[in-house]
């Protein structure tokens, strides 16, 4: 998760085909840079009823993430020097030594997850935060709030925000007369007149776009993939949605990059000439001003059509939680009030001084000075306005039906309808399952 790489939790078609138990091949995303598993916080001698409290994270690929982890913690038994916070840093497959270690009693006090939280929660395994929001609760936004809250209580805090991006070049838009799209009519009309030679119109994944498509066509047709408990992406809005994007990719074919280098989620397509326009995230934005200055705008998705849904974009990132099954969750859970409730100032370093991301906290984002100007602003905005969260209920066997939908109509031409309802009647089975 460096300068150019994926966000902590990249979101495709496919990304809900992870629940609980299968989280690794998501979770291990963002492990890049190599390093061993790392306990480093040291604190003061302590006296008396001592508490050891353990911190997990994985490997972020974004140098000094690890020594900021660290020095927090270290802050921490500073301010309570009876608790002794022990970082450790797990490189490789965090998913699967998480999943292990929070089926014994030696599981971490306080870890950091990016994925349904449903079997999480009904298991016992993360203790209920509802209370240590507080007043602060309002300044969190209550969509981003959605992935991690089961019922009306809250078992996550966030650490970080993340998004997906339409990039543009200005210098190539500007002189061709061509407003930023607003539909997905408008989007193919400007591909196809920015398409050259040797730069195409649009880049949005080696895939040809089918796994970045899949969840915008749903989110564009003012849908979601449940509502009410109920599945909501086969509507006939989002049936017509997928109909238009058959047609778009069809139309389209010769203006849509693929076979990049690298792709969607690394910006090197787009700084190198090769499209004029690429979906990509909030965490490339550094690197594309590093390669091409301010030639660069950004947008969300756009909407189906003039007056129909509405743009888009997904809200991912990455939450803390306290293991309900160690022995010191009060503690636990003030440790984690202090460093991602109440310190916006960490809260802020954390996101914006090693990578770029959104501090979860209205108020920390708005003070945020890389944030306060230019796309970076535009694209807080974005996400606050556009942003669709994580289901916390949403488990493995439903993102395997709902990517076989997309992959079938969007790759093979199949059905719309016929594909979705199938799906839906899929996703169904499984919500009947937790009734």
């Amino acid at each position: 998760m460096g300068r150019n790489k994926p966000p902590p939790l990249f979101f495709s078609s496919r990304r809900f085909a992870v629940g609980s138990a299968a989280s690794a091949a998501v979770l291990a995303a963002c492990g890049s840079a190599p390093g061993t598993t790392t306990g480093g916080a040291s604190a003061p001698a302590t006296t008396g009823n001592a508490i050891e409290l353990s911190h997990w994270y994985h490997q972020y690929g974004e140098e000094g993430t690890q020594q900021a982890a660290i020095r927090y913690a270290e802050e921490y038994s500073k301010i309570k020097p009876n608790v002794k916070v022990t970082v450790e840093w797990t490189p490789g497959d965090y998913g699967a030594k998480l999943n292990a270690a929070l089926l014994t009693p030696e599981g971490p006090d306080v870890f950091e997850f990016s994925g349904p939280i449903l079997d999480l929660v009904n298991a016992g395994q993360v203790a209920d935060l509802t209370d240590i929001y507080g007043d602060a609760r309002s300044d969190f936004n209550e969509i981003g709030l959605q992935a991690n809250t089961v019922g009306d209580r809250l078992y996550g805090v966030k650490m970080i925000d993340d998004m997906g991006l339409l990039y543009y070049r200005k210098s190539l838009l500007e002189p061709a007369g061509i407003a930023p799209p607003t539909t997905l009519d408008e989007l193919g009309a400007a591909i196809q007149a920015l398409n050259t030679g040797q730069t195409k119109g649009f880049f949005m994944g080696n895939d040809g776009g089918v796994g970045v498509m899949g969840d915008m066509l749903l989110w564009s047709s003012g849908h979601e993939y449940l509502k009410d408990n109920k599945p909501d992406f086969n509507s006939d809005a989002t049936v017509a949605a997928f109909k238009k994007g058959q047609e778009f990719l069809a139309a389209n074919s010769g203006a849509i990059l693929s076979g990049a280098p690298t792709d969607w989620w690394d910006p090197s397509a787009f700084t190198q000439n090769l499209t004029a326009m690429q979906w990509t995230g909030l965490w490339a934005m550094p690197g594309i001003r590093d390669a091409i200055g301010d030639d660069f705008g950004v947008m969300p998705w756009p909407a189906i059509g003039a007056g129909e849904g509405r743009p888009a974009t997904f809200w991912g990132g990455w939450s803390q939680y306290a293991n309900a099954k160690r022995p010191n969750v009060e503690a636990a859970k003030e440790y984690i009030k202090w460093l991602w409730i109440d310190n916006t100032d960490i809260q802020k370093d954390w996101s914006l001084a090693y990578g770029f991301h959104v501090p979860p906290r209205k108020s920390a984002a708005a003070s945020a000075e890389p944030l306060k100007t230019g796309p970076a602003a535009e694209a807080v905005t974005i996400l606050n306005q556009y942003g669709r969260p994580l289901f916390p209920n949403w488990t493995g066997a439903m993102g395997t039906a709902w990517g076989d939908a997309v992959n079938n109509i969007l790759k093979n031409n199949a059905d719309p309808k016929a594909e979705l309802d199938a799906a839906a009647q899929k996703v169904q089975a499984e919500l009947d399952k937790q009734a």
